[in-house]
């Protein structure tokens, strides 16, 4: 590991040389008489700590932290001053500061503090390494750069930057919306906490509360001799989440907004009351609106659930994001079953860019294990994933042709002038950009490509 980077702000060069002298065989130290100058190097380098102290000349400690946090809200300051000031130290660690430390520095209980923060920002950086492995490894579905994908990836930060927040995610059937809940938790503060799932479809009405939760010794008949914690308890600082919400039974709804109403509940057969931080988010591919309309949802429970509602893009919306999910999935599988497989050749492409995906990512996954399992490679074939059987392709779904398309007369029609008539029209709604008209056209991108060359010479 790198070592770590220390700014030290003091207008007192004794301390600053002492303060270096004392830490630069752990630490890249950089030192600083003022906070203007140091603030000013901020735009340059990020450091993992800074000391900092309060009684500084023109611009002092605490006006400057709130600058430094408004810069990086990560980095990690410890604030030194020359007494106690409570009033001043308070207001210091309410705008974020570590820890403070007091004038005259005791060398060794300046390390301790030194060390302590550090061993903090260690952990920060393994977990987000662990963070980071996690998602280019295990979520496909945020894979791509369509406008859709790139507006839902935002989304994803800023909704996880809150521990306990409910969130709603809604899409389509196969679109990943467990995915975009565990990409929340792997993002959240709440990373090294678990991630438990229930399917509310798959529980009976009569054991949604127990399972939910939890049960005491002898609550029922059945009960078991020690009791249970709840899927709430077990997933205490973690995330639950709770897939296809809208089946829930209206009694079922009535138990859970109960839980959200104040964070607190009793196990089933218990008098004692327990409260747990448990972020809840759930899913669901059911139009929540109507079925509020129809009295089948409670609207007071959707809007405990939906605090932040997150809409996941169908594959249909982000077009542009097929073949890459796609040649994720071939790697992924290639590797699983030992096959060569290492590209996908034009005529998949072609209908993988052109199918109606209903089943989202998870049929795109399908289909290309398929390929895997009974083609042989190294590119996958039409016949490998069974390409006359397949599904009809949107193109084919269309049907006849839309009414404002000129008609087809004894005379015949010029099909290359319309071509290259709607061509030009794609690139002009486009802006010329080609992956956007290759969307408008519902048309491979590469395929656009090859007629736009041919059609402009470039």
């Amino acid at each position: 590991m790198a070592p770590f980077t220390v700014f030290i702000v003091d207008d007192e060069e004794s301390i600053r040389q002492g303060v270096t002298f004392g830490l630069k065989r752990d630490c890249d130290i950089k030192a600083f008489p003022a906070a203007e100058e140091a603030i000013e190097a901020l735009k340059v380098e990020l450091p993992d700590l800074i000391l900092l102290d309060i009684g500084l000349p023109r611009m002092n400690g605490v006006e400057a932290l709130r600058k430094i946090k408004k810069l990086n809200p990560e980095i990690l300051v410890i604030m030194v001053t020359a007494y106690e000031d409570i009033d001043t130290v308070i207001a210091a660690m309410k705008l974020g500061a570590y820890d403070y430390i007091v004038k005259p520095l005791q060398m060794d209980s300046l390390r301790i503090t030194v060390n302590n923060a550090l061993e903090t920002i260690g952990l920060r950086k393994e977990i987000r390494a662990l963070q980071e492995k996690y998602l280019g490894e295990n979520l496909p579905c945020l894979i791509g750069e369509s406008s859709a994908i790139q507006d839902l990836m935002q989304i994803v930060d800023k909704v996880a930057k809150s521990p306990d927040t409910p969130v709603l995610i809604l899409g389509e059937s196969g679109t990943g919306k467990e995915l975009i809940c565990r990409a929340i938790h792997c993002k959240s503060p709440n990373f090294c906490g678990p991630f438990v799932t229930l399917n509310c479809a798959a529980i009976p009405v009569e054991l949604i509360e127990s399972e939910l939760f939890g049960y005491e010794k002898g609550a029922f008949s059945g009960a078991g001799a020690a009791g249970k914690k709840g899927l709430i308890e077990q997933a205490a600082g973690g995330t639950l989440f709770l897939d296809e919400v809208g089946d829930l039974s209206l009694e079922a709804q009535a138990k859970l907004l109960r839980f959200l109403a104040d964070g607190e509940y009793y196990r089933v057969g218990g008098t004692r009351k327990l409260h747990v931080q448990t972020r809840i988010v759930s899913a669901t591919n059911k139009n929540l609106d109507q079925m509020i309309a129809r009295e089948l949802f409670r609207e007071d429970l959707y809007y405990r659930l939906a605090v932040i509602r997150v809409e996941v893009p169908s594959l249909t919306e982000r077009r542009e994001d097929i073949l890459p999910i796609a040649r994720y999935f071939l790697v992924e599988l290639s590797k699983k079953y030992g096959k060569p497989f290492h590209s996908i050749s034009p005529q998949v492409e072609e209908f993988l860019n052109t199918y109606h995906w209903k089943g989202n990512i998870r049929e795109l996954r399908n289909l290309i294990e398929r390929g895997v399992i009974l083609g042989d490679g190294p590119e996958l074939e039409p016949a490998d994933i069974g390409l006359k059987d397949a599904p009809e392709s949107a193109s084919a779904k269309q049907g006849a042709a839309p009414a404002d398309f000129p008609p087809l007369t004894d005379r015949g029609i010029d099909l290359k002038a319309l071509e290259e008539h709607y061509i030009r029209e794609a690139l002009k709604m486009a802006g010329g950009n080609d992956r956007k008209a290759a969307m408008l056209l519902k048309m491979n991108y590469y395929s656009l490509r090859y007629r736009k060359k041919k059609l402009t010479g470039r």
